[in-house]
């Protein structure tokens, strides 16, 4: 991204006007379309999020259907730096008519950067150049050069190469639609010339609509340059309308999150098959196997390795972890936290406030919930751990569990240092087991335990000599 926004090298303000009324039929969801996500994020909240990265002063949203569940949405969005205002269209009878909703939140001294809220991938820097193609005062365009432009509106320029007009496909003819350089739909115009160029808008044409694009021809009426700035990424201006579209665009975000990755020294076992649907920092020398989802903030260190098939949400890995195949960890807002050279997995679930020191072993179907392991300690298989305070070198036996739940309150279990917990033993707390003690395996423990005792709570062993199993009787 530049390091210098249009703003402050022009001085003009930038008022962005996000078209969002669409119904989107066939998306064939209850779900008003610029609300699908991709990579984790709405598309209108892609939309909104380079907004910011602009340094807009203002966002009008144009609404139309499911206004209020989109409006909802947009304000549940805290701290994106400018002012956000909504617009309704109803009913909806074309981008012209969209955009001249918009026009009493405009003010006459902006320029205003028209966008879609289901376009969500075009870059900052693309933006940045528009707009200082449009040098506060000009009509800038964004287009794209497209080896089919079916369905999109055709740039006609004059025999001296200038911007004259954009047809629209279904009123194109056969001469224009030949022509493969189309409009993306992403505009910025000066504020008082957009509000002086709607007003004179009809909707004489194929679709009786109004189209925003006929302000180009107004343009050139009065004399006004027109300008385009032409870019070869298809995929910044690419709209969703279609689960097939979504999906296909997915993929291309996807592509280069990887590929960015990649360039940072990240060694992905197949790129195609890795989903960032938050925010993934690496350090050096990271290793991420095939099919892993990384959702929320998370952070890996250096020569952490995360095996196939992991899912991975708001935690911290440090350096030197390895995070064996299907394992699942779900930090949601407490975080979690897994400790240099630990060894999670394979199917581990580590939940929210699971702290994990250096070098602790969480191995298969080992649940951990808010519960803290200092350094060293494991927790090989089958357990659970559950507000849990686990001190050095622990080692946690099969099949035992933390009972911190009575009901209506959870309990909280301390287990101290070099303590070791056999198998298939109920802790319930509140318990605190001693350092160094040992806990006989198949024992419920309801009471503190001593430092370097042996404690076991069970029935002692009955053999009866000569028992009979109890046998069926026999068919009738």
């Amino acid at each position: 991204m530049s390091s210098q926004s249009p703003l402050s090298s022009m001085g003009t303000p930038i008022d962005v006007v996000i078209m969002a009324a669409g119904k989107g039929t066939r998306m064939k969801s209850s779900l008003p379309k610029v609300l699908h996500t991709l990579g984790g994020r709405s598309l209108l909240q892609h939309v909104l999020d380079t907004a910011a990265s602009l340094q807009a002063r203002k966002a009008v949203v144009i609404t139309g259907h499911g206004a209020p569940e989109v409006e909802a949405a947009c304000k549940a969005n805290t701290g994106v730096g400018f002012t956000l205002e909504f617009a309704r269209q109803e009913p909806q009878l074309g981008t012209g008519h969209a955009v001249q909703q918009a026009v009493p939140h405009l003010e006459d001294d902006g320029m205003v950067l028209v966008l879609s809220g289901d376009v969500p991938l075009t870059q900052a820097d693309t933006l940045f150049h528009l707009i200082a193609a449009g040098a506060g005062r000009n009509l800038a365009l964004l287009t794209l050069e497209m080896p089919d432009p079916t369905g999109y509106g055709r740039i006609v320029r004059d025999t001296t190469g200038s911007v004259k007009a954009i047809v629209e496909h279904k009123d194109a003819s056969p001469e224009q639609r030949a022509v493969h350089e189309v409009y993306s739909g992403i505009m910025a115009v000066p504020a008082t010339s957009l509000k002086r160029w709607l007003a004179r808008l009809d909707n004489k044409n194929a679709q009786s609509e109004y189209y925003l694009t006929d302000i180009v021809r107004f343009a050139v009426e009065d004399g006004a340059q027109v300008v385009a700035y032409k870019i070869n990424d298809a995929v910044q201006v690419a709209g969703v309308n279609s689960p097939v579209q979504l999906a296909a665009l997915e993929r291309a975000y996807q592509h280069g999150i990887a590929h960015r990755l990649m360039e940072d020294g990240v060694r992905l076992a197949d790129p195609a098959r890795i989903d960032v649907r938050g925010d993934l920092r690496c350090a050096h020398d990271v290793s991420i196997d095939v099919n892993c989802v990384f959702t929320g903030q998370v952070s890996l260190g250096r020569g952490v390795s995360i095996g196939a098939h992991c899912v991975i949400s708001n935690a911290v890995i440090e350096e030197g972890a390895v995070i064996h195949p299907f394992t699942h960890i779900d930090g949601e807002k407490l975080g979690v936290t897994v400790g240099a050279g630990s060894l999670i997995g394979p199917f581990a679930r580590l939940r929210p406030g699971a702290r994990l020191g250096k070098e602790v072993h969480i191995g298969n179907f080992v649940e951990v919930k808010n519960s803290t392991l200092a350094d060293g300690a494991k927790a090989n298989h089958l357990a659970y751990l559950g507000d849990a305070t686990v001190g050095e070198r622990v080692n946690y036996g099969a099949g035992s569990i933390t009972a911190n739940y009575d009901g209506a309150n959870k309990h909280r279990t301390v287990i101290e240092a070099d303590v070791h917990v056999g198998s298939n033993c109920v802790l319930i707390a509140p318990v605190t087991l001693g350092a160094g003690g040992t806990i006989g395996g198949g024992s419920t423990i309801t009471k503190d335990t001593p430092a370097g005792a042996l404690s076991v709570a069970r029935v002692r062993q009955v053999s009866i000599a000569n028992w009979s199993r109890p046998k069926k009787a026999p068919k009738a």
